[in-house]
């Protein structure tokens, strides 16, 4: 059931939040809107749900366009940052909620909740109320509830950046497994690469509300379209023109490099996390620093300001931005 979005546009005053964004989604990948505050994701996925309307546009669903189609009518499921629970309901009431306006029979509703409970990992808590739990516990509860109808396409807005890190970290593999297992169309908004990597089949990033670069996730990240992109990914050698004299814009992928004992290359700063270090590098005829990151093992001594090292760089850590 493919989703397709043609030339989608929505302006706030003299804020172009959505420019011209044409994007089509196959049924069964994760898709990623990944990109800063403000570029346009959230407002994205709230046209696509039909909580707003575009200025001009299309939406269409297996061939059919939903442009105009109310919310409710779409048959989405939606889990937004503040999981929107009814605080008056326990666990299985909010869970059930949908099922209840949709007038399934109370045995089915029941079934249906209990599956749910198992699925999202909360066996044995639904009759708590939302204030007795755990954040992650809050989150799952509401990807419940937005799985109730079995949504054509689960919409998912930032759902994890208001959980600790540690905790971010066990529901992304989580959500990731169940996604999986659900073979589910899933459009998840996040400003966090780790977290779309981890997450999604498919990115498509946003910037200042234009659709910069769209595709598989690993593809995108082996081949970012042009220097800002690259850098929003988390590349840092990115060189708009005078690394080793080659025409600009270009990429260096740090994990390409080797150091060895030398000259040519001194260290100007040093940052240690654990084990690893980055090491920001001032090369001889270079305007601008590399950095590099690895393990002091494979520098054969502890780092500081002033060493020197010899780089080695194969041709093929050089990636052409375009």
């Amino acid at each position: 059931m493919t989703l397709e979005l043609d030339r989608l546009n929505r302006t706030y005053g003299s804020i172009r939040a959505v420019a011209d964004v044409t994007l089509e989604l196959p049924a069964g990948p994760t898709l990623a809107l990944l990109g800063p505050s403000g570029s346009g994701k959230s407002t994205l996925l709230r046209l696509v749900a039909g909580l707003e309307a575009p200025d001009s546009g299309r939406i269409r669903l297996a061939g059919r366009e939903i442009t105009s189609v109310s919310p409710q009518k779409r048959g989405f499921g939606m889990a937004f940052q503040d999981h929107a629970l009814f605080p008056h309901l326990n666990v299985e009431d909010n869970i059930a909620f949908g099922l209840v306006e949709r007038r399934w029979p109370a045995a089915a509703r029941a079934a249906r909740v209990k599956e749910l409970l198992e699925l999202t990992g909360l066996p044995g808590i639904g009759k708590r109320r939302v204030h007795e739990l755990s954040g992650g516990q809050q989150q799952r509860v509401a990807l419940a509830r937005a799985l109730a109808l079995n949504p054509r396409i689960l919409l998912l807005d930032e759902p994890l950046s208001s959980l600790d890190r540690e905790l971010r970290e066990h529901l992304k593999r989580e959500m990731a497994d169940l996604f999986a297992r659900l073979e589910l169309t899933v459009i998840h908004v996040t400003h966090d690469q780790s977290e779309a990597f981890a997450l999604a089949d498919d990115l498509a990033i946003l910037r200042d509300g234009h659709l910069v670069q769209h595709g598989p996730a690993a593809a995108l990240l082996a081949r970012p379209r042009d220097p800002w992109t690259a850098r929003f990914l988390g590349y840092r050698n990115v060189y708009d023109a005078g690394a080793d004299g080659r025409p600009g814009p270009v990429l260096l992928d740090d994990g390409r490099v080797g150091l060895e004992p030398g000259e040519g290359a001194t260290v100007t700063h040093v940052a240690r996390e654990g084990l690893e270090f980055t090491l920001e590098l001032a090369l001889d005829g270079w305007d601008s620093p590399l950095f590099w990151s690895g393990h002091v093992r494979e520098l054969h001594a502890t780092p500081a300001p002033g060493d020197t090292f010899s780089l080695r760089i194969p041709e093929h850590a050089w990636i052409p931005l375009s």
